[in-house]
């Protein structure tokens, strides 16, 4: 029953498919996928669904601020809840290493309705602010 509920489908990314044929994933697997999916597509990039996605992607030459970093998670929140009904959203970071001011790590805890499992994801978001960078330092 939750094996259902959790499906099997097509494994992100597609690849060329083998003399088998397509790879496929499922269960916890196919959700930390579909998450992913979610999050690297931006709005408006799906023609029959426009709407599809985080969103997040509109922010990518935003400056690195406190705020830019409350936006993120309450727009990876949002799209997780409305895409993707499998799980129940827990938690949604957004940090920035100290060596690195023009990425965003965000940590995503959530639990999968069907068996109350524990479901972590950790997806990169790269900004350029519209400023070079040269190591740690702005170019000027």
């Amino acid at each position: 029953m939750a094996a259902d509920f959790l499906g099997k489908g097509w494994a992100f990314p597609i690849a060329a498919p083998t003399r088998r044929g397509p790879e496929y994933a499922q269960g916890a697997e196919k959700i930390r996928q579909s998450i992913w999916l979610i999050l690297s597509t931006a709005k408006g990039e799906r023609p029959f669904r426009p709407d599809f996605g985080a969103g997040i992607h509109d922010l990518v030459f935003s400056a690195n601020t406190p705020g830019l970093r409350g936006l993120v998670a309450a727009d990876v929140r949002a799209a997780l809840t409305r895409w993707e009904p499998r799980v129940d959203v827990l938690d949604v970071r957004v940090e920035t290493p100290d060596d690195a001011r023009n990425r965003l790590i965000i940590s995503i805890g959530c639990r999968i309705r069907a068996n109350n499992a524990a479901l972590n994801l950790v997806y990169p978001f790269f900004l350029n602010e519209g400023v070079g960078l040269v190591g740690d330092r702005r170019a000027d």
